[in-house]
């Protein structure tokens, strides 16, 4: 099913999340989609971003020619290093995010649930390469869980859900959800819709959407 509504651009949604995040804050970005808030950090606030294969102060996409492929994010995508970065071994990388020092984690979702459960490394399919990578350390070590996705799948299938049908990455994990259509906030159990964008009415989100939405 396509859908005549669109909604915000992706980019549009990073940098939503890139001005919500606190000056000052730590942030470990997933794979893909959520890649994309390092490029829209406003200018005069400093965030420093974590990566799990071991780089605290990741900066921006470098340009093609600049990129060094030896400096690269856990997706294996060049990455730039701002001034004062530091490098460190895997498992130290770990412990940080184990020992709850990560402010902030933006990722990505097949599937979130009203309750703020998070299903992001599978879809269950037999063939399904396992792919959690560090997506479970994450939601259970970080202290906010944001996540960013288009609100439906290629299909028009719901994203948020009532109850994740796919192999679960945390229960009761995510905080903050960012999709193309509006910015919804998990709370009690209960999501509540924070912001629309510009052609989004509430009926049309609810009928997008397979959990009851609180506005």
């Amino acid at each position: 099913m396509e859908l005549k509504v669109k909604g915000w651009d992706i980019n549009f949604v990073a940098k939503k999340i890139a001005d919500d995040i606190p000056d000052g804050s730590y942030v470990n970005l997933g794979i893909g989609i959520p890649e994309l808030v390092a490029n829209h950090i406003p200018e005069g606030k400093e965030i420093i971003f974590h990566t799990e294969n071991g780089l605290l102060g990741m900066g921006p996409s470098p340009e093609p020619s600049k990129a060094d492929p030896e400096l690269i994010n856990a997706g294996k995508k060049c990455v730039t290093a701002i001034p004062g970065a530091c490098y460190f071994h895997h498992a130290d990388s770990f412990a940080m995010i184990r020992g709850g020092h990560i402010d902030y984690c933006v990722l990505g979702a097949f599937q979130v649930s009203q309750e703020g459960d998070l299903a992001n490394w599978s879809t269950g399919e037999p063939n399904a390469i396992p792919a959690v990578g560090g997506a479970m350390d994450l939601v259970a070590g970080v202290k906010n869980i944001f996540v960013i996705t288009q609100h439906v799948t290629k299909t028009g299938e719901p994203k948020i859900v009532k109850k994740c049908t796919y192999p679960l990455t945390g229960k009761n994990v995510v905080n903050k959800i960012y999709t193309n259509f509006a910015v919804m906030e998990v709370f009690d159990k209960k999501i509540f819709v924070k912001e629309l964008a510009p052609d989004v009415t509430p009926e049309f989100l609810q009928s997008v959407t397979d959990a009851e939405l609180h506005f």
